[in-house]
């Protein structure tokens, strides 16, 4: 690769968000960059890998790399009291990340996707009506020129810096081990708790499926020691599932933005996809399915842009308008915030074994909800003015 090597799209990070968003883009024809800094996605993976009914029905998740399907939720107490709730469908599959990560990366270079793995991203300025995007490789400092920059590299993204977006400042952290295999005389089962001692304004979980167990915790930040409290749950998870004959496979953990969806998203220079752009459930902290979701749409948009110079197709990314449909999961996501307090949360899962709290319940463990639809209608370059400069700048193939 040149030290000027010219790209249509550079997408930074290589999570679920930036292969979802590189494969499709490069689908039509763009030439795209995909860049990380690890030098293998199988290793660093953050995520539990849950995905809900929801991404399972509506996209073509590779069935090699999910684990058996999850009916059966229990929500415990802080006193330890349980409530489980069942499903009739396929709720949460857990998938094997790195393996897909793999296979997606393959699926993006198929479509002509150019890897650049073990890369830094250092920054990007205006240049030519895009950027100048730098690296570090190795020790060395590496330039290519975009016309398009899209940020997937996570909560903390560098990418919203550079091209003067929103950034996240509601965040959770959060800390789990992966087990190989798992209890097999049971169905898999998603085991929640809530206790403030372990996750303050979050949850503890237990996930296992009979071929993997992860077991986590996640809360605020200066309200609790992940490893510590992780190290405490460990020993209370003992109760669910025995662990002592289970090889740990790795430890994950990461920032979770809670913030909701953050307001801008997009300029004439670049977008955000992602952990990036906020796209997580603000009450569940769920984000693969908001991922999924907005990397199509944020495809589909930079490629118009890109074909036609029109910058309002640009106004169909629009942040606030994705906010306004998180009202009521913000509302009660600061609600959880401010009211993480035990007796507050005993008194809350009582509610939950009423008849009415059980319907509470399931609408949001088993609802459809936990992104809206992204709607192309406001793609139309005369949909919604926006006062962007639009590119005169050529598709490269």
């Amino acid at each position: 690769m040149s030290m000027t090597e010219s790209f249509d799209v550079v997408v930074i990070g290589a999570g679920l968000a930036g292969l979802q968003t590189a494969r499709l883009v490069a689908g039509h024809g763009l030439r795209v960059l995909l860049a990380d800094r690890k030098g293998s996605l199988e290793r660093g993976v953050h995520t539990t890998g849950i995905f809900v009914r929801r991404s399972l029905d509506d996209f073509s998740l590779p069935p090699a790399y999910l684990g058996p399907a999850i009916r059966h939720i229990s929500l415990y107490a802080p006193s330890g009291r349980r409530l489980d709730l069942e499903s009739p469908h396929d709720e949460f599959r857990i998938a094997r990340m790195g393996e897909l990560y793999m296979r997606w990366l393959k699926d993006a270079q198929a479509a002509g996707a150019e890897w650049l793995s073990g890369a830094t991203y250092l920054t990007a300025q205006p240049h030519e009506g895009g950027s100048l995007v730098e690296f570090e490789i190795e020790g060395e400092v590496r330039r290519v020129s975009a016309r398009f920059l899209i940020g997937a590299d996570g909560a903390m993204s560098r990418v919203a810096r550079d091209l003067g977006l929103s950034a996240n400042r509601q965040l959770i952290v959060g800390l789990e081990d992966v087990f190989e295999g798992g209890a097999t005389d049971s169905p898999p089962r998603l085991h929640t708790f809530f206790d403030r001692r372990l996750a303050p304004g979050y949850i503890a979980w237990v996930a296992t499926d009979g071929h993997s167990t992860h077991v986590g915790v996640g809360g605020y930040p200066g309200r609790f020691q992940p490893a510590a409290a992780l190290k405490s749950f460990r020993e209370r998870a003992e109760s669910i599932v025995s662990l002592r004959d289970l090889p740990v496979a790795e430890r994950r953990g990461g920032r979770i933005p809670v913030g909701g969806v953050l307001p801008r998203l997009v300029c004439e220079r670049g977008l955000l996809v992602g952990d990036a752009a906020g796209a997580v459930s603000p009450l569940t902290a769920g984000g693969l399915d908001p991922c999924l979701r907005l990397s199509e749409l944020a495809a589909k948009v930079v490629w118009r842009y890109l074909k036609t110079g029109d910058a309002g197709h640009l106004a169909a990314y629009d942040g606030l308008e994705f906010r306004r449909r998180f009202r009521l999961r913000q509302t009660l996501r600061n609600v959880s915030a401010w009211a993480s307090y035990n007796p507050l949360l005993e008194a809350a899962c009582a509610a939950l074994r009423l008849p009415v709290g059980r319907q509470l319940a399931a609408r949001v463990f088993f609802g459809r909800g936990s992104f809206p639809d992204v709607n192309e209608a406001r793609a139309a370059p005369s949909a919604t003015p926006v006062q962007l400069k639009p590119s005169s700048a050529r598709l490269s193939r």
